[in-house]
Parts: C-alpha cells; structure tokens; sequence
C-alpha cells in the first residue's frame, strides 16, 4: 500500500459533516481531495455508506457507489455529477449522491476509496454487491474518511 488519502475540505476526519450536505437539505455531496495514488491505477472506485444505518432492512445504508473514475482526478467539487465515471443506485433507491439523514441518533458515514489495477466497466444498474466483488482482487490502495451526522 502506498499514502492513498481522501480528505475533505468540508470536514476533518471523525467530525461533523456540515448539514448542508444532507439529504433533506442540498443534497449535494461535500467536497473531496485526492492524493497519493499509486502511479499504476486504472481506476478509482467511491462507495459513501452508513454503517450505523437505523433501518429495519439494512444494515449499512448506501449512499454513493461511483467506480471507473479518472486516477488523474485530484478534486471531486460540491454537487458533483461524474461525466467520465459510473454512478450506481443508492439505498434511496437514486443514482447519483445520496447524503446523511439520520433520525434517531448521530451515525458515521464512511467515504472509501480504492485504487484499482482495473477499470469495472460495470453498467449503473450494478449493485453494491457486485461492485464490491468486482473490486475484490484488483485494489492496490485504500483509504477512508469519516463523517458524523445527528438529527
């Protein structure tokens, strides 16, 4: 592994993320910064999920699934809408960002970020399953940011 890192300007790992990144205000997702990826990567793949998820159904609610992203892309902006990656469905049962919307008590949001030897090629009906399997096998670094978020 190499110093993959995802950091946001928005918030610092392990702290608050701002209210207007979620779900039932903009909606649009916080900025984000990349570095350190390795020179060999094809691609970058996103999964944004909650692994303290409230609901009766899922264990960890799904917020954002984008895979094929640019290994040259150093900035993802606020309210992001990929043209050269893949968004995939959100447990909103969206494509695209799908931010905090926590009822009950404050939740953390994992943002990952895998550098692939491999682009997926994967169609945007894939589920999150199936992204992660195709991503098993073919990463060569990983890093991860977290957020907060109360009702």
């Amino acid at each position: 592994m190499t110093d993959l890192r995802l950091r946001s300007p928005a918030f610092e790992d392990g702290d608050q993320i701002p209210d207007q990144f979620g779900y039932t205000a903009e909606n649009s997702n916080p900025p984000l910064e990349i570095t350190g990826v390795p020179d060999d990567t094809a691609s970058l793949v996103l999964l944004v999920d909650n692994p303290d998820s409230n609901s009766p159904s899922k264990d960890v609610w799904n917020h954002w699934l984008v895979w094929d992203i640019l290994p040259s892309l150093e900035a993802i902006p606020e309210a992001w809408n990929p043209e050269q990656a893949v968004q995939g469905q959100n447990d909103y049962a969206e494509h695209g960002y799908g931010g905090p919307n926590p009822t009950e008590r404050e939740q953390t949001y994992r943002f990952r970020l895998y550098a692939l030897n491999t682009t997926l090629g994967l169609p945007s009906t894939t589920t999150k399953s199936e992204l992660v399997d195709a991503v098993l096998g073919n990463i060569l670094d990983k890093t991860q940011l977290e957020g907060r978020a109360a009702p």
